[in-house]
């Protein structure tokens, strides 16, 4: 029965919008969001032609069992479905101590354009729930060498903390976003990277980047690491290779460093 309940009730706040947490009494409650954009980083795992100019997009996601009880359940979050060929990626959820990674089976609806999956654990009381999904497209507008991205983002539910994250691909010159970050929200301590902070993120609030570059380099971000890094004989690499080179998830490990650094940050600002 308590599986019932909750899944019915994160159903009741992800998908209706209209309904704000409070109203719809729900056992879990969204906490963090974390939305990683990466033009060009590399292509899905299952591309044998590499001839498109890739977006890869990931979620890392920290919801909160509200209740005095432990919980499971089924999620289910709306994704960017129509986009140009659209296709997940990796999708997991964590322990509770974030020392395991679980990559869960998951399914999707397209009528909806949802993805859903069973928690991987029992969720405890006040205890936080992480999870991360990627997913590919080809929403780039190329013209030659320049490119252009136009990301926006619709949250799907009220949010506490979303943080949305432009990595801009190795080689990238000429680059400008709007809007601009302010110095407080830009990561000033990491190469071509470009964050924009919002706090309480109502549901159906909507958030607008437009992304342009010049590049002429062929190769994904993580091919160029790659090789750097064979170039260098070294074998340590830094978050965001490590899912690459390793099959598994791009943003599983640096992701969830950067949510946990961004919690200690506005816990400061509070």
């Amino acid at each position: 029965m308590k599986k019932y309940i909750l899944m019915v009730s994160v159903l009741l706040v992800l998908l209706c919008p209209s309904k704000g947490l409070a109203e719809s009494e729900s056992l879990l409650s969204l906490e963090e969001l974390a939305i990683q954009v990466m033009p060009e980083y590399t292509y899905h795992p299952n591309d044998k032609e590499k001839d498109h100019v890739p977006l890869l997009i990931g979620y890392q996601g920290t919801m909160v069992n509200n209740s005095d009880q432990p919980q499971t359940g089924k999620i289910e979050i709306p994704l960017p479905m129509k986009e140009n060929d659209f296709r997940i990626g990796y999708v997991a959820d964590y322990s509770s101590d974030l020392s395991k990674a679980y990559e869960i089976e998951y399914t999707i609806d397209p009528e909806k354009g949802t993805i859903s999956w069973a928690t991987s654990e029992e969720i405890g009381p006040r205890e936080r729930y992480k999870f991360v999904i990627e997913f590919y497209s080809e929403s780039i507008n190329v013209k030659k060498d320049q490119k252009t991205l136009q990301y926006k983002f619709n949250s799907f539910a009220d949010i506490d903390l979303v943080d949305v994250i432009f990595t801009t691909p190795n080689n990238a010159e000429k680059v400008k976003i709007t809007p601009t970050p302010s110095e407080k929200e830009n990561h000033g301590d990491e190469k071509n990277t470009y964050s924009y902070l919002f706090q309480h993120v109502k549901a159906g609030e909507e958030k607008v980047f437009t992304l342009t570059y010049v590049r002429s380099e062929l190769k994904p971000t993580s091919e160029l690491m790659k090789t750097h890094t064979m170039d260098e004989k070294d074998n340590k690499s830094n978050g965001l290779a490590v899912g690459a080179f390793s099959g598994v998830s791009v943003l599983s490990v640096s992701a969830l460093t950067f949510l946990l650094r961004k919690r200690k940050r506005a816990g400061t600002k509070a």
